[in-house]
């Protein structure tokens, strides 16, 4: 069985002002650098909103720290007229080496398809990414006991077309749409279970081996008083942090649950 090392990202959504960015992005950077929360063994990537993107990046270069860089959406073509959009070369361009992808706010709130994430995602392995791609079922599709099938239907559009050999490249995160921002959290128990179903499907669209070496991300409220019981399940690889990302004391803390799970 393949080791898989631990993802934690935070995005940051439209949150912070420049001079908070920079700041948190700094209390993070050094964070990790002196081992509060500890972090080691663990991949963290910000994901700040795209205005601070030349900032945040520069206090991490500054600081030289173990934290990347990553953009909260990509658009499905390199250039163009495509007003207000953001393609995954400018990214890149801005020193980024990772981009969210089909994350819920943008599937429910802004109506995205499975099919026009599927395009983002292969665009933002062909601008040389890497893709956190979000997957996840709303309440009434889990009081439906569709969460599986939500989660399978919304995988099987997205790696559509995508090799095995850019798999390596890509972090699936599993968000509970109904666990964002609520202040609800899937038990460890089901958040494992819905993992291995995520990670079965990969199976099933590959083989074996590739689905033990992808790794999987809990998103949904994790905060530092459950994230190392969630991070323990044996198919959870780490986490997609959202408001507790805001706070570095907070992230730092879950950083180092991850930390602690290393495996």
């Amino acid at each position: 069985m393949p080791s898989r090392k631990p993802i934690v990202g935070g995005n940051w959504k439209m949150y912070t002002t420049q001079d908070a960015a920079a700041g948190l992005a700094r209390d993070v950077a050094a964070g990790l650098i002196a081992g509060t929360g500890e972090g080691a063994g663990v991949e963290v990537v910000v994901f700040p909103p795209f205005p601070y993107l030349l900032t945040v990046g520069a206090v991490l270069r500054e600081r030289g720290g173990p934290v990347a860089l990553g953009g909260q959406d990509v658009w499905t073509q390199p250039e163009g007229a495509f007003t207000g959009e953001v393609s995954g070369e400018m990214l890149r361009d801005c020193g980024c080496t990772h981009a969210l992808v089909g994350h819920s706010e943008r599937r429910h709130v802004l109506g995205e398809s499975d099919e026009l994430v599927g395009e983002k995602l292969r665009a933002a392995l062909s601008a040389g990414l890497h893709a956190v791609l979000c997957v996840g079922e709303k309440l009434d599709e889990r009081e439906g006991g569709r969460t599986d099938a939500v989660n399978e239907r919304q995988l099987r559009a997205a790696l559509a077309g995508v090799g095995a050999g850019d798999l390596s490249r890509v972090v699936i995160a599993y968000e509970p749409v109904w666990a964002i921002g609520t202040g609800k959290t899937a038990t460890p128990e089901d958040a494992q279970r819905a993992h291995a179903a995520i990670r079965a499907v990969v199976a099933s669209m590959y083989d074996a081996d590739a689905a033990e070496a992808i790794r999987i991300q809990y998103g949904g409220s994790v905060k530092p008083g459950n994230a190392a019981e969630l991070f323990a399940q044996p198919d959870i690889d780490g986490g997609l942090i959202g408001g507790a990302s805001l706070q570095a004391s907070d992230f730092l803390a879950i950083c180092g649950a991850a930390g602690g799970s290393a495996r």
